[in-house]
C-alpha cells in the first residue's frame, strides 16, 4: 500500500496553528507533553519567562472534565504528573544553572522584563528569607523564572531550595489544575466561556507582580525621603555654633 504523499502546505498549516502563547492551542497540539515542556522552560530556563504558565495549568484542568470541550480532552492524572514533573525538574535545573553560570546569566540578556524580575526575586529573598521567597515566587510571573537561577547564584543552600521549591511547585501546579477541573465540573458547557476565564486567570496571576512592583517603589521612595531628611539634619549638627561675644 503506497504511503500518502507529503503535503507541505498542510504541514505548514499545522505548525502555523500552534500558538505558544495560547494555552488552548498548546494543549490541543501537544497535550500533557506540552504541559511538561512549558513548565520546564518557564521555571528552569530564562527564555521561558513569556510562556503562559498559570493559564496553561488552569485551562488544562478545565479540559480534563468530560464534555468540557469538543476540541480536546485531557486525562487528569496525566496532566498532574506532567505539570509536577515539568515544574519541579525545571526549578531544580534553573538552580543548578545559576550555581554554575552565576551573574553571567543575566549579564548576557538585555531584556528589561527579565532584569526587573531579577530585582523582584532578589528583593523577595532579602525580605522574606529563602524558604518563603522560593514558595511565593511560584505565584508571580517572570519572578518564578528568574528566582531559581538567582537562588543558585546567591548560594541558597541546596537542601533549603529543594525542599521549598518542591512544596511551592506542588501547591502551585496542583492547585491551578484542580481549580480548573473544579470549575469545569460545576459549570455546564464551560468551553463557551473559556477565553474570558483565561483572560481573568492571566489578570489575576499578574496581581502579585504588580503588588511587588508597587511595594518596591514605595520602599525606595521611603528610603529616599528618609535619606533626604537625614542629610540636612546631619549638616546642621555638624555646623559650628556661632562664637559667643566675650563677657557674655
Amino acid at each position: 500500500m503506497p504511503l500518502p504523499a507529503f503535503d507541505p502546505v498542510a504541514h505548514h498549516a499545522v505548525h502555523q496553528a500552534v500558538n505558544v502563547l495560547d494555552a488552548t492551542s498548546l494543549l490541543s497540539s501537544f497535550g500533557a507533553v506540552g504541559i511538561a515542556v512549558v513548565m520546564f522552560a518557564e521555571t528552569g530556563l530564562l527564555i521561558g519567562f513569556f510562556l503562559p504558565g498559570d493559564s496553561l495549568l488552569f485551562t488544562a484542568g478545565l479540559l480534563c472534565v468530560p464534555g468540557a470541550s469538543d476540541v480536546v480532552h485531557l486525562s487528569l492524572w496525566q496532566v498532574l504528573i506532567a505539570a509536577l514533573a515539568g515544574a519541579l525538574l525545571g526549578a531544580q535545573t534553573g538552580y543548578a544553572i545559576g550555581r554554575r553560570g552565576g551573574p553571567a546569566l543575566l549579564a548576557r540578556t538585555k531584556n528589561a522584563k527579565l532584569h526587573e524580575g531579577a530585582a523582584r526575586a532578589a528583593e523577595l529573598l532579602e525580605r522574606y528569607g529563602h524558604a518563603k521567597a522560593v514558595v511565593l515566587a511560584r505565584f508571580i510571573p517572570v519572578v518564578r523564572t528568574v528566582l531559581n537561577p538567582l537562588a543558585g547564584t546567591l548560594n541558597v543552600p541546596v537542601r533549603t531550595f529543594t525542599v521549598w521549591q518542591l512544596a511551592g511547585g506542588a501547591v502551585w501546579t496542583v492547585g491551578l489544575v484542580l481549580g480548573g477541573y473544579g470549575l469545569g465540573s460545576s459549570i455546564p458547557h464551560v468551553d463557551t466561556y473559556l477565553l474570558p476565564i483565561v483572560a481573568v486567570i492571566v489578570v489575576v496571576s499578574l496581581i502579585p507582580l504588580v503588588l511587588e512592583v508597587r511595594r518596591g517603589r514605595r520602599a525606595r521612595a521611603t528610603e529616599e525621603s528618609v535619606g533626604s531628611t537625614a542629610a540636612p539634619a546631619s549638616a546642621t549638627a555638624s555646623a559650628p555654633s556661632p562664637a559667643r561675644p566675650e563677657g557674655l
